[in-house]
């Protein structure tokens, strides 16, 4: 955070003093007792720009914990040698190109407020330091175009994290790549900020070699500790050490605390099963953009794969 300037930081404080009242009790739930490091991270998302950082207004969605979904791969393999969360993430066999965009979108907010209210204080309490982000290893083992395809999800997910979640991933590293994401990622790459761009990784295989010189062997995602760029079995790998598997403590401890946070939530105001949906924002219009020519892109290189194939 060394990086923000002090001054900006003065002058979002004094802006944040002026808000109503219910964006106050919003942002002390946000900074969990840290505010000047939340408000350097949503500074740091608009190049220091402190009228643009004021307009990312938090909300806690709290009625996402009345349905819990899965319609993603996700799990907690360890911590970097700098005790930073290590977060798996299965892209290639999630199942968000089947998955209602809804649903999807809530189960990812849920799971974004679980690592904020649980996994990093717990790391901060651990080290004896204040610990705001994660890092993510990001599995495109079995990746289908058809995923890569889902626009308005990405979109979404995208925009949320942008204006709730912002700079909470220090580096995405990529790997088990195969063909059809290095064709894609040649038209998306250029298409993002540099301050986007310097966080994604896009390591060789499975990424082991690389991925050991921040963390110990015992933290590595399942998928990174068997050679074999591309598979989708990890031979040798059992059910507890798969941190993707629902027999995983991680994924035990996180439905429990889903499933009090919706107890909770239901004694309160009592709302019927699958009623309730998640008001999606509005994306800046250069996201939006960005989003058309992706797409434009993509079905270019669907229509000239399907030509191929034929």
């Amino acid at each position: 955070m060394g990086l923000v300037n002090q001054e900006a930081i003065k002058q979002f404080q004094f802006l944040m003093e002026e808000v109503d009242e219910p964006l106050k009790n919003t942002f002390q739930n946000v900074h969990q007792g840290y505010p000047t490091e939340t408000l350097a991270r949503f500074l740091k998302a608009r190049d220091l720009n402190v009228s643009k950082a004021h307009k990312m207004k938090p909300i806690i969605p709290a009625d996402l914990y009345r349905n819990v979904r899965d319609s993603q791969l996700i799990g907690l393999s360890g911590y970097s040698r700098e005790g930073v969360p290590v977060i798996a993430v299965g892209v290639g066999l999630s199942t968000f190109d089947k998955a209602s965009v809804n649903y999807y979108v809530q189960s990812h907010i849920q799971l974004n407020e679980y690592r904020d209210r649980v996994i990093l204080p717990s790391a901060t309490q651990k080290h004896g330091r204040h610990i705001g982000t994660c890092v993510k290893v990001l599995d495109m083992t079995g990746l289908k175009l058809s995923a890569l395809n889902q626009i308005k999800l990405l979109t979404v997910i995208s925009t949320i994290d942008d204006l709730n979640y912002p700079e909470k991933t220090d580096t995405y590293y990529i790997v088990n790549v195969p063909y059809i994401f290095s064709a894609c990622w040649k038209v998306v790459k250029p298409l993002l900020q540099e301050r986007t761009r310097r966080k994604i990784q896009v390591l060789q295989g499975c990424g082991r070699d690389e991925l050991l010189k921040i963390m110990d062997y015992a933290s590595l995602p399942h998928f990174c500790k068997k050679e074999g760029s591309g598979s989708s079995r990890h031979s040798g790998i059992g059910v507890g050490d798969n941190c993707f598997s629902l027999d995983h403590s991680f994924h035990q401890e996180l439905y429990n605390y889903v499933k009090r946070q919706a107890e909770a939530m239901e004694s309160i105001a009592p709302i019927k099963e699958g009623s309730f949906h998640v008001k999606f924002p509005e994306p800046d219009p250069k996201d939006a953009k960005i989003a058309r020519t992706i797409e434009t892109e993509f079905h270019k290189f669907e229509n000239q794969n399907g030509r191929r194939k034929s």
